[in-house]
């Protein structure tokens, strides 16, 4: 039964910064009668009636159906689906904006957080001093008037068969169908085959093979504007997906489908994330994805900036929680920033900036976060070889440490800078050059994707230097009115120059040797003492026996067994990929090579001899925790050892916070990482994805992933990371230490079923006493319940979504330790939320 409501008349107040439209009124609807017959009508009465009508107080009824002569006119109604989970109506997303959109939103997210998933009509919106309608049109279809001039603004453009015999139903899963009045089955059409930027669960994308009929995603044009934006996310006929911009540049792939997530997203595994399906036959190849709870409010998305993104609607905090983003870093997304500008991930939200000689083309289309056009020239190139009448010439600036644009044409006879900048003024048509490593380039028209890497935001501790082409006088303009602005640039630039060359400084002292030596001089660091060994390679060949006794390896390269003169053993780890490789030894040599701690792996020595990069570490004869945990055959850990291990990696990571100079963040917490020595005294291992940052800067960017079941909610979701992602690592590693048992197995999740993950069980079971149940059956009971439980609040607090609910790494030691006292966690929503909990606050409510 449809539900009957009146209004009561509210005050007028102004109109918030996302509004809707007050939903349409229900043409021919049964009215409210407050009339009797006519000879009773008293003009008190009249006066009445009038100052009600005047006032505007509607008086619907709730449906999800428009019907011929039954419509939506601009007015106080929606459609509501019959779960009342979505509604459909008129929209506006800005006061100040003079468009209305047909669309679909959730019914019960608050306008404040008001997010439209769906529009019909975001090309050809309704303007003002017009009412829009919907309504099924004569000819079965649905459509889109304009009441003022009676034109069609939009229509569904179905081949209905049958005339007056259509409807248009809103369903439970969203989607709004034009089909048969008397025959459900029978769709003429539906939204779910033309999406806009969002996808629906239960909704696909991909192909239909046999209609031609692609479904994509397309992100919105701005904040408050409807119509299609630049960038799209696309599924191929293989199954590939691709992240593109302007339908031609791909900035990311999903890699190939293998049966339980795309090979490159292996984010979409695990207890966060929704069921996914690939379908490919003869008929249809698309991609879709189901709830595990379908009263769960979840968007899929690809947003105006170009990343795709899955949210989760939090009531407790009446928010949204972004749990999921790709790309991570926002800079990564083509052209994000539009032509000419820099993006900088460390500077947001106002990552982009224009080049030095430019200024932001539209800068109401800028702040809307549509920077399609970027920024234009100041002043025109005079693009001559001589002098002209104005005395001056093109000149170039120089903007080092950057990504260089993508698409450069290179100058394969060009054999110095100097020659490649004549090359460049040359031609009028190129607006920038580069000579590095990789020789002379050059680039025609517009300049898109440069990224800042100098600072701590950047991964690769470098960069390119681009030479920017502007008029002389510009160059002046610039050097004379940007002074102190470009002294700051020049005096980051110059002090990251400086911080790189005082690296490579250390790095040739090291590698300096005495000839007939078999290793090299020894540097003493000024921390401790720390002696650091650089060794050559052909010695680390043969203490390895030519690399022939591997002990582990990952993404990085391989570790393998070393042999001194002494009969000292050492763990050797030759570093694969140029790229790669030179990333990792630069986080391990400059964060484990200048530290000391009981808790933490020694670095020995390393090699930096050509192409060659290894590190040599002290060897760990009891290998790392995983192998104790999780593939033990006969010896297992008892629950003593396990205890005093959680207490010892809860120390290494306290000094890593703070006890050093430099904040240290690991990043990659996990059990692989964890070794241990002849006593068991556990050593963290593998700085190669470690941030440093000094001790005035509490957040960083970072493209790094770390690994899958272990990684925070906010580094997922792209925002800059803190100390705090550690801590929610070692709160997951606690509970596999608990366990004995990985937190992702596969029989936690048989059928898609995800309420048995277990960091959730522990937390349900700590009021219930019923921790025993949790423990490593293994140990056969022998632990201490106490400690147990200790350890057990301790993970819960580590593995909070807000990263300001978590302990630091100190209060855990404490903790621990027994020295302080923790109060019962609450459950973890976002994880309570996708394993099918119900809403609680603490675990005294379970």
């Amino acid at each position: 039964m449809p539900h009957l409501s009146c209004a009561m008349p509210k005050p007028i107040d102004p109109l918030p910064p996302i509004i809707a439209i007050p939903p349409p009124i229900l043409r021919n609807a049964s009215p409210c009668s407050f009339l009797g017959s006519a000879q009773l009508i008293t003009m008190p009465l009249l006066l009445g009636l009038l100052l009600i009508s005047l006032l505007r107080v509607p008086c619907s009824v709730a449906t999800d159906t428009v019907s011929p002569g039954n419509g939506l006119v601009g007015g106080d109604s929606v459609l509501v689906s019959n779960n009342s989970k979505f509604a459909l109506g008129f929209f506006k997303m800005d006061s100040k904006s003079p468009n209305t959109y047909l669309g679909i939103w959730f019914n019960k997210v608050p306008k404040s957080k008001f997010t439209p998933l769906w529009s019909a009509n975001g090309e050809s919106p309704v303007v003002d001093l017009a009412s829009p309608e919907l309504a099924i049109s004569g000819d079965g279809n649905l459509a889109i008037l304009d009441q003022i001039t009676k034109t069609v603004i939009w229509s569904t453009r179905a081949n209905t068969t049958v005339a007056n015999g259509t409807v248009a139903v809103l369903l439970n899963n969203g989607n709004f169908v034009l089909r048969s009045s008397t025959n459900s089955s029978s769709v003429f059409w539906q939204s779910f085959d033309y999406p806009t930027d969002t996808l629906f669960a239960g909704a696909k994308i991909g192909w239909n093979k046999v209609t031609g009929l692609n479904r994509r995603l397309v992100s919105r044009k701005n904040s408050i504007d409807q119509a299609p934006g630049l960038y799209s996310l696309e599924l191929e006929t293989n199954g590939v997906g691709h992240l593109l911009w302007n339908s031609s540049v791909e900035y990311w792939s999903s890699g190939d489908w293998n049966g339980k997530y795309f090979g490159l997203a292996p984010e979409m595994i695990g207890a966060v994330m929704p069921n996914f399906n690939f379908v490919k036959n003869e008929e249809e190849a698309y991609f879709t994805y189901t709830l595990r709870d379908d009263t769960a409010i979840v968007h899929t998305a690809i947003d105006a900036f170009g990343q795709g993104l899955v949210g989760i609607w939090l009531n407790s905090s009446q928010d949204w929680l972004i749990n999921y983003r790709q790309p991570v870093v926002r800079c990564d997304v083509y052209a994000t920033c539009g032509p000419f500008t820099v993006c900088t991930d460390s500077a947001a939200p106002a990552i982009c900036s224009c080049m030095k000689g430019f200024s932001v083309g539209s800068p109401k289309d800028w702040e809307l976060g549509d920077r399609r056009h970027g920024c234009t020239r100041n002043a025109p190139l005079d693009c001559t070889s001589a002098t002209n009448r104005t005395g001056f010439t093109d000149k170039f600036y120089t903007v080092q440490s950057v990504r260089l644009p993508q698409d450069g044409n290179k100058m394969q006879a060009v054999t110095s800078r100097d020659h490649c900048s004549q090359v460049c003024l040359g031609d009028c048509s190129c607006t920038a050059y580069s000579y590095g490593k990789g020789g002379c380039s050059v680039w025609h028209g517009k300049l898109y994707n440069v990224k800042q890497q100098y600072g701590a935001s950047s991964d690769d501790g470098n960069g390119e230097t681009l030479y920017i082409r502007l008029a002389a006088k510009e160059l002046t303009s610039v050097a004379t009115k940007s002074g102190a602005a470009n002294g700051v640039a020049i005096g980051v630039a110059v002090g990251s120059s400086i911080a790189a060359l005082s690296i490579m400084i250390v790095i040739g002292m090291l590698i300096w040797r005495r000839k007939g030596k078999r290793f090299t001089r020894t540097i003493e660091n000024a921390q401790g003492g720390i002696g650091i060994v650089a060794f050559r390679y052909v010695d680390l060949q043969q203490a390895t026996k030519n690399f022939s006794e591997k002990l582990g390896g990952g993404s990085f390269g391989s570790v393998f067994k070393g042999y001194l003169s002494d009969s000292a053993t050492l763990a050797v780890k030759r570093l694969d990929g140029a790229h790669q490789g030179e990333k990792q030894f630069r986080a391990e040599v400059s964060s484990v090579g200048i530290i000391q701690h009981i808790n933490l792996v020694r670095l020995v020595g390393f090699c930096c001899e050509g192409d060659h990069r290894l590190l040599v570490y002290e060897y760990m004869p009891n290998h790392s925790l995983d192998v104790h945990l999780f593939k033990r055959r006969d010896a297992v850990l008892d629950w003593n050892l396990r205890y005093h291990i959680a207490i010892g990696v809860a120390r290494g990571l306290a000094y890593l916070h703070t006890g050093c100079r430099d904040c240290i963040i690991h990043c990659d917490i996990k059990p692989e990482n964890i070794l241990l020595d002849a006593s068991f005294v556990p050593k963290i291992a593998d700085f190669g994805m470690a941030k440093v940052l000094g001790r005035e800067f509490s957040h960083a960017m970072t493209t790094m992933r770390g690994t899958i079941g272990y990684l925070a909610p906010e580094w997922i979701s792209g925002t800059a990371v803190t100390s705090k992602v550690d801590v929610y690592s070692y709160g997951m590693v606690l509970f596999e230490i608990i366990s004995g048992r990985k937190n992702s197995r596969p029989e936690y999740f048989s059928d898609g079923d995800y309420s048995s993950f277990f960091p959730m069980q522990a937390a349900r079971k700590l009021l219930s006493g019923d921790i025993g149940s949790l423990v490593d059956a293994d140990l056969r009971g022998d632990v201490n319940l106490e400690e147990v439980e200790r350890v057990c609040k301790v993970a819960c607090w580590c593995i909070q979504e807000n990263e300001f609910t978590r302990p630091t790494m100190a209060e855990v030691v404490q903790v621990l330790e027994g020295l302080s006292e923790l109060d019962m966690p609450p459950l973890p929503r976002l994880l309570n939320a996708v394993t099918g909990g119900s809403p609680v606050t603490n675990l005294t409510d379970v």
